[in-house]
């Protein structure tokens, strides 16, 4: 009986540890991906509008759900095409001749773990393109002549526009999914807390029983 006693604090306590390391593991493993540099970097300062502006991710995004929007101070996009994910960088190409001044760049991807993340990030251009006009003299859809004609909608994020991976709608409450693996770990380890006490009860009789047929 004494063996038994001695060794069921020891098992307990094991129990305990190995509860806390599975909950510990599975805490990182439910973490979302997080946004780790940007190029242009954040109140960067650029020769020129650039070719293109990228997301570098701790992990690599989802290949669907991804959408850039760039746009200058006047309000105008910049983005062209689809979004690019390489291993973990998210790339948005920009049309040519954008003009000197700030620029705004807001993006939306899919994390590994299917949660949507976004963020937004700025930076200036010190001069214009080769042919831009300055931010703001000009508008899409007006003509050399002076007329203008009626300017085509500038795609805005999340839209199937030039900048934006197509994919089926979301819900309109979509919210974090819940995270079922803590849940499925803390039951395990509260299955083997109950079959380590069932097995030392057990033993405990047995050897009650044992003392007893002895003392007889």
């Amino acid at each position: 009986m004494r063996p038994v006693r001695r060794q069921l604090p020891r098992l307990v306590l094991g129990s305990f540890v190995l509860a806390a390391v599975v909950l510990g593991l599975a805490g990182p493993a439910s973490a979302h991906d997080a946004a780790e540099s940007t190029s242009p970097a954040q109140g960067a300062t650029v020769p020129a509008p650039p070719a293109e502006v990228s997301v570098t991710f701790s992990n690599t995004p989802l290949g669907i759900g991804s959408s850039f929007s760039v746009k200058d101070a006047a309000g105008t996009e910049w983005a062209d095409g689809a979004v690019q994910i390489v291993d973990a960088v998210a790339t948005q190409k920009l049309r040519p001749g954008g003009p000197a001044g700030g620029y705004t760049v807001t993006w939306r991807v899919v994390s590994a773990d299917s949660h949507p993340i976004e963020g937004t990030f700025t930076f200036t251009a010190a001069s214009g393109a080769a042919g831009a006009s300055p931010s703001g003299t000009s508008t899409p859809g007006t003509s050399s002549t002076g007329s203008s004609t009626p300017a085509a909608a500038v795609p805005g994020i999340g839209t199937a526009k030039p900048g934006v991976t197509e994919e089926p709608g979301e819900p309109a409450n979509a919210g974090q999914p819940f995270q079922w693996s803590i849940v499925i770990f803390a039951a395990v380890a509260v299955g083997l807390l109950v079959a380590l006490a069932v097995l030392a009860r057990r033993r405990l009789a047995g050897d009650g029983e044992t003392a007893d047929n002895d003392g007889e």
